[in-house]
């Protein structure tokens, strides 16, 4: 494994990302190449992955075994559960999620595509986009990951023909902005040789972008979240009760979103009771500034009624709470969403009662139609909902905030996750078309 200096990784920026494609395109072939090639694999797992194949018969390595972890996994030759790798390079960290491509599975792709900034978009040159391309691509725009990466793979199945490439980049990428998909980034690859994972290409001379890596190395991150509102759900109320610690009464959570200060004006949600930050512990440690993603206990200056669920917020930037919620919505349950479902909605840490009173469409993802009120949405479907809760809740607007704008329905019955929900517009505009001189995607 290559050896990176703690300074090194300290100065390197993180990615997230994630994988997905249909079943066969070779998604978990191509971590296990990126992860080979790129020295990030442990002598011993090496080993074990050349003694597994051995024993099915293979002469070389198969590098998906690197990440199909799970028997089920193996015997069938499908990725079935998420599965996360982490690695560096001297240039960047990576937070990997290897998510399954089978219809059945799609749940697991939007739990692993939820937290990415990128995700790769596999394609088998032999079939070029199908149907499961088609929603992996929606299920992006829709979690408004901010680059896409089409990996047209098996690249060397159909000769290494710049032709076959270029038929599959151009209708990939129109659909893609069509969805409102910001950036697609399309690149010719073959996972099982190493053809443009790593290194370059010496077959595909025609294609001058860059390698898998490569990009994922330079692609633009922001994690600059200081301007972005700040939220805390509450997660636990902290009292001590001790003789030292007498009246301590701390809120404790992880910052969602934005930078809480001591001194500042905050709101709680729903009640609208106001206070003032009096102080900020951090890891046993009082601070003067926190900010997203730090597990923090704050203290108010008051004596206000606080609990697992709530949201404090700063007072002059506090969402509107409501109990009428509207979002797009993608159905991930076996049993179908119908109107009048009595559902459990879960906003951050907080859950209510809620009714679905409308599904308004269903999105056809052959031609991103709009098939109205339809009435139920069957497992994989995306479509628009209205819903109704129990009690108001103080919701963002998902292209605001993807962690506040976010929420899931329960099954009150036993528990089981039925949908994913965004709330607000569905998906972002679509970029306005220009001139250019490029044959369609991007290099």
């Amino acid at each position: 494994m290559s050896t990176i200096t703690a300074e090194a990784l300290s100065a390197t920026t993180l990615l997230r990302f994630a994988t997905a494609g249909s079943v066969d395109d070779g998604k978990s072939t191509l971590v296990g190449r990126l992860l080979h090639d790129s020295k990030s694999v442990l002598v011993d797992q090496l080993e074990a992955v050349e003694r597994a194949s051995a024993s099915r018969g293979q002469e070389a390595p198969d590098l998906a075994l690197l990440t199909d972890g799970l028997r089920a996994e193996r015997e069938q030759g499908i990725t079935i559960d998420v599965a996360y790798r982490y690695f560096a390079t001297p240039r960047r960290r990576f937070i990997l999620a290897d998510t399954p491509g089978h219809v059945q599975y799609t749940r697991n792709m939007v739990t692993g595509a939820s937290t990415a900034e990128l995700t790769v978009v596999l394609v088998d040159a032999r079939n070029g986009v199908v149907e499961q391309t088609r929603r992996h691509a929606a299920i992006a725009a829709l979690l408004r990951v901010p680059h896409v990466v089409l990996a047209v793979n098996k690249m060397d199945l159909v000769g290494y023909e710049e032709r076959v490439f270029a038929a599959i980049a151009e209708e990939f990428t129109a659909y893609a902005t069509e969805l409102g998909v910001p950036e697609v980034t399309a690149i010719p690859i073959s996972a099982l040789a190493g053809d443009n994972v790593v290194d370059a290409s010496p077959r595909m001379d025609w294609y001058g972008g860059p390698t898998v890596l490569e990009h994922l190395e330079t692609v633009p991150v922001s994690h600059d979240l200081a301007h972005c509102h700040a939220r805390l759900p509450v997660q636990y109320v902290i009292r001590p009760q001790t003789a030292e610690l007498p009246d301590y009464r701390g809120y404790a959570g992880q910052i969602a979103s934005g930078t809480f200060r001591v001194g500042e004006e905050v709101t709680v949600l729903p009640s609208g009771r106001t206070s003032r930050i009096a102080g900020i512990d951090l890891l046993g440690e009082p601070v003067d500034v926190a900010w997203t993603t730090q597990s923090v206990t704050v203290l108010l200056a008051d004596d206000v009624d606080v609990s697992r669920g709530d949201l404090i917020v700063p007072s002059k930037d506090a969402p509107a709470t409501t109990q009428d919620v509207e979002a797009t919505v993608c159905h991930v349950a076996d049993q179908p969403l119908t109107v009048g479902h009595r559902v459990l909605l879960k906003h951050g840490t907080r859950t209510v009662k809620a009714l679905v009173k409308d599904i308004p469409s269903r999105l056809t993802l052959a031609d991103l139609s709009l098939h109205p009120h339809p009435g139920t949405l069957a497992a994989n479907d995306i479509g628009r909902v209205k819903i109704r809760t129990a009690e108001p809740l103080p919701v963002d607007s998902y292209a605001d905030s993807r962690r506040t704008g976010s929420f899931i329905l329960i099954d009150p019955a036993d528990g089981t996750t039925l949908t994913a929900g965004m709330v607000g517009e569905s998906f972002a505009a679509p970029e306005p078309v220009t001139d250019s001189d490029d044959d369609g995607w991007d290099f």
